[in-house]
């Protein structure tokens, strides 16, 4: 037949989504929303000894491969695409209590993928907090008036992961003075500056910059001076 011809010859039983009216052969009732090809004649699935399966439908690839596992008889569902000129996998039918075993097999499944997300989300939390240290030290370091309060908010705000700023960058990773710097200098562009109303008046970034070069460096010279920062 030529479903056969145009599907994988290890898929065992098929079963079809018929595109057209059709009726079973041996009990006369139709239309069937599936069916069997038998001598080229169609049969119900009660005909075909398949009515006790039940159908799942594609998308859970896990829970199908359990399904037919667990399952002593099974078939695949198809149904013809006219503009692929192809037939296409539209789920699996299964006995009902081996689809409840899978489903518990997989929930089993879900519920350890669960468990290993939040630990490593913790562990991720960890290390995320401690670079969050290391990177408000090195601050400190390179300028000891920082108040402290306020490297740790910059480094946290440059780590944070998944935000790409400099922080979870290559260099900032590694601590390098330039990536340090250019996390610093953003907070005080922002936090001590004028910067942002410039603007959103429409000042051009690059002018917007220029304008208030002096104001950050003259935040910078004062951070490198220590004592200045011991409120934090």
């Amino acid at each position: 037949m030529a479903a056969r011809a145009l599907f994988p010859p290890h898929s065992g039983l098929l079963v079809f989504q018929p595109l057209k009216r059709r009726q079973c052969a041996e009990c006369r009732r139709g239309p069937l929303p599936l069916l069997v090809l038998e001598d080229s004649a169609p049969r119900c699935l009660d005909c075909a000894d398949l009515g006790h399966l039940v159908f799942l439908p594609r998308g859970d690839t896990a829970l199908t491969r359990r399904s037919r596992e667990e399952s002593a008889l099974s078939a695949v569902v198809v149904r013809f695409n006219r503009r692929k000129s192809r037939y296409e996998r539209q789920g699996v039918l299964v006995e009902e209590a081996a689809l409840a075993r899978a489903e518990q097999r997989c929930l089993a499944d879900s519920e350890a993928r669960r468990r290993r997300r939040a630990r490593d989300a913790r562990r991720r939390a960890d290390q995320d907090a401690l670079f969050a240290q290391a990177f408000a030290a090195e601050i400190l370091r390179l300028l000891p008036g920082c108040p402290p309060d306020r490297a740790r908010a910059i480094a946290g705000h440059a780590s944070e992961r998944g935000s790409g700023r400099v922080g979870r960058s290559a260099a900032g990773r590694a601590l390098t003075e330039e990536a340090v710097m250019a996390a610093v200098v953003a907070s005080v562009r922002h936090l001590d500056t004028p910067y942002d109303r410039l603007l959103m008046s429409g000042v051009p970034r690059h002018e917007a910059r220029r304008r208030i070069a002096a104001a950050v460096e003259t935040v910078l010279r004062g951070w490198t001076r220590t004592g200045l920062g011991s409120t934090g």
